[in-house]
């Protein structure tokens, strides 16, 4: 009896061992086999993020492919080059003092300024103090591991980078130290956009007589972005702060990295997409009736807040509807995605959303989630502890002013029914304390002028913001295409998504960058208005040339109206040299200019090292094809823009004539070409 007894509990274990590997078996099964996910990596589905793809094979040698993917030919012509060209000597060793900097602002702002007042050190032989950013001092509540500068960028590499351009050390020597603690040290803040005569006639006198200065900056640029062209070198100088002496701390880079590797990990190109729709610019261009309800307020709120204070000098309500006919309103994420789905991105494209703050939250991207299924940002490419660690040890949080808890209507009546005896007449009950908790956080619109201070476990957050905005910079600059859903921040100045722009016209000027007008793009949405579903292969032609276009033109309009105010939403020509065999083409032509390369059109008269001419890749007369080629016949391109994921060609039974889409396109390119 004992040994049968023995025997079943042997044979119970042996099948409770065989269920666990058979449950193991089928979860993995179930997790790593699918028609979407051939060849992906398995270690890839520890994050939300599972792609779905209609076809896992994308030929890059077709014509569509070129058309949405590939190289705009117009722009090969231009390569970066910020090195010096004439006589630059390296800093003396005794400069006039020392330069120390507090910057304010958000991500852009401080990227702008950084490279400011490098030039300013520069231009007043200074030794620069490392920058401080004022959203990451340590009673902002954030881990003490990363102090101020270092909690964003590589404080090393931004020394040796600059070496020969300006003397830069970490902090003041300790009596200087001493003296601006007890504020003894002359400081200025600094208007925006001041000019070079503006240092020298008033802060460097002052910096000499007293061997030290801080300037204050919080407007997210301190120096004129168009320089004297005797200055030009200092433009040059911009660039290399920006492109090459700018590298974000080792755990952000490593992080961004990590995450473009997943992106590409399904052998897909992506494009990346910057709403650019937050509070500030919004209340700043008066778009408040894009939104709706309580979202409305909150702009209207800011926007009174910003006239108050001069930042707005326009009249508190605007019709939004005019102003998104003028183009003065961001692109919603639905108009977005209309324009690239008419363009011919399918339905299983990949598009990385960036954005510290998106307005509106995730329900603004729920349009854009309809009508593409690979929708991703940081949070879907990483884990919680890969984002806990780019922050460093951070210290429990205590806020000193905590919020007061909302009201419970029914305690507070209990609490008077069993009170005892009470003196007669009874008084009135106690008011309802002010708190934004009577329907909700957004409760104190209604009550105040004044928005509630922030409390520590937001400035932390605020502080988090730019790291996550540093993520998102690495991750456009890196993406196969990119578009900007607007190109002002809350001061009407260039915003993130412009910042990107220009890094990609540095870096990689015939990267698919898309511009898009949006008055333009305003008028063709509103004339398909109620029927886009049903949009016909005219309208759709015509999105696919604006959209064209606008990778051309959106760049000479970008000289016009971004770089006046920001050198680094366009750094061309000053940052720029033209390819061997398009330098002869400029200087022995006879050509008309719009049959010139873009580079010559925009002024960049520089020719390339020798070095670069080893990568040549096209002939001359590249340069006078049309930017687009020819479409296959795709489904993807053809009529049916919102056709079905299977890719059928039918729409109400009726079935679509591709080879006359075809014509039709080639018709267009003629006409381009004439």
């Amino acid at each position: 009896m004992i040994i049968i007894k023995s025997k079943l509990k042997v044979f119970a274990l042996i099948g409770l061992i065989l269920s666990v590997i058979s449950l193991f078996t089928h979860f993995l099964l179930a997790r790593y086999t699918g028609q979407s996910f051939d060849g992906y990596q398995a270690s890839f589905t520890i994050f939300s993020w599972r792609p779905i793809f209609q076809n896992l094979d994308l030929a890059s040698n077709r014509p569509t492919h070129r058309r949405l993917w590939g190289l705009v030919r117009s722009l090969e012509s231009i390569h970066p080059h910020a090195n010096p060209r004439g006589q630059y000597e390296a800093p003396a060793l005794k400069t006039n003092g020392f330069i120390f900097v507090r910057i304010q602002g958000g991500f852009h702002h401080i990227r702008n300024s950084i490279c400011d007042v490098v030039v300013v050190a520069r231009l007043l032989n200074a030794t620069l103090v490392m920058p401080e950013l004022q959203s990451t001092t340590s009673s902002k509540g954030i881990s003490s591991q990363f102090k101020s500068f270092a909690y964003l960028y590589n404080e090393d590499q931004f020394i040796a980078a600059l070496a020969k351009d300006v003397i830069v050390v970490k902090t003041l020597p300790k009596d200087l130290k001493s003296a601006r603690r007890k504020k003894a040290i002359p400081s200025f803040r600094v208007p925006y956009s001041s000019s070079p005569d503006f240092y020298l006639h008033h802060v460097l006198p002052v910096l000499k007589r007293h061997s030290v200065v801080e300037l204050v900056v919080s407007d997210g640029g301190c120096l004129q972005a168009i320089l004297p062209p005797h200055l030009e070198e200092y433009q040059r100088l911009r660039c290399r702060v920006a492109y090459h002496a700018l590298h974000f701390r080792g755990e952000v880079q490593e992080l961004a990295t990590t995450i473009v590797n997943r992106l590409r990990a399904s052998r897909r190109p992506f494009i990346a997409f910057d709403p650019g729709m937050t509070r500030d610019a919004l209340a700043y261009h008066g778009c408040a009736e894009l939104f709706q309800d309580v979202h409305t307020e909150l702009i209207q709120h800011r926007r009174a807040w910003m006239i108050k204070r001069g930042i707005v000098k326009g009249k508190l309500t605007v019709d939004s509807v005019a102003q998104r006919s003028n183009g003065s309103c961001p692109l919603m994420p639905e108009e977005v995605g209309i324009l690239l789905r008419a363009y011919g991105y399918s339905w299983d494209t990949v598009i990385y959303v960036s954005g510290g703050e998106i307005f509106g939250g995730q329900r603004a991207l729920i349009p854009l989630h309809a009508m593409f299924e690979n929708v991703v940002d940081r949070t879907f490419l990483s884990t919680f502890g890969e984002l806990s660690r780019i922050y460093g040890r951070e210290r429990h949080l205590v806020d000193s002013n905590p919020r007061p808890p909302p009201v419970q209507e029914e305690k507070k009546n209990e609490s008077w029914k069993t009170s005892g005896p009470r003196p007669r007449p009874l008084p009135p009950p106690p008011s309802k304390p002010k708190t934004y908790n009577i329907e909700g956080w957004w409760g104190w619109v209604a009550e105040s002028d004044n928005e509630p201070e922030s409390t520590v476990t937001e400035l932390r957050i605020n502080a988090h913001k730019l790291l996550w905005e540093a993520i998102d910079y690495t991750v456009c600059v890196e993406a196969d295409a990119f578009i900007p859903g607007f190109d002002r921040d809350g001061k009407g100045r260039p915003n993130f998504g412009s910042l990107v722009t220009g890094h990609r016209l540095y870096h990689s000027a015939a990267s698919k960058t898309f511009r898009p007008d949006r008055k333009e793009a305003v008028r063709l949405l509103d004339e398909i208005g109620d029927h886009v579903y049903q949009a016909n292969s005219t309208w759709l032609k015509l999105i696919r040339k604006h959209l064209s276009k606008t990778m051309l033109d959106g760049v000479t309009e970008a000289f016009k109206s971004s770089k006046p105010q920001s050198f680094l939403a366009h750094p061309v020509p000053e940052c720029s040299c033209l390819k061997h065999e398009y330098f002869e083409l400029s200087n022995h032509t006879s050509s008309p200019s719009n049959h010139l390369p873009l580079g010559v059109n925009l002024g960049v008269e520089y020719r390339c090292p020798a070095w670069m001419d080893n990568n040549a890749v096209s002939q001359s007369t590249k340069y006078m094809e049309y930017d687009e080629d020819l479409d296959e016949e795709d489904p993807t391109t053809s009529t049916l823009f919102f056709g079905e994921k299977s890719g059928n060609n039918e729409v109400n039974g009726e079935e679509t004539n591709n080879k006359e889409v075809h014509m039709e396109d080639q018709e267009e390119l003629e006409g381009a070409e004439r």
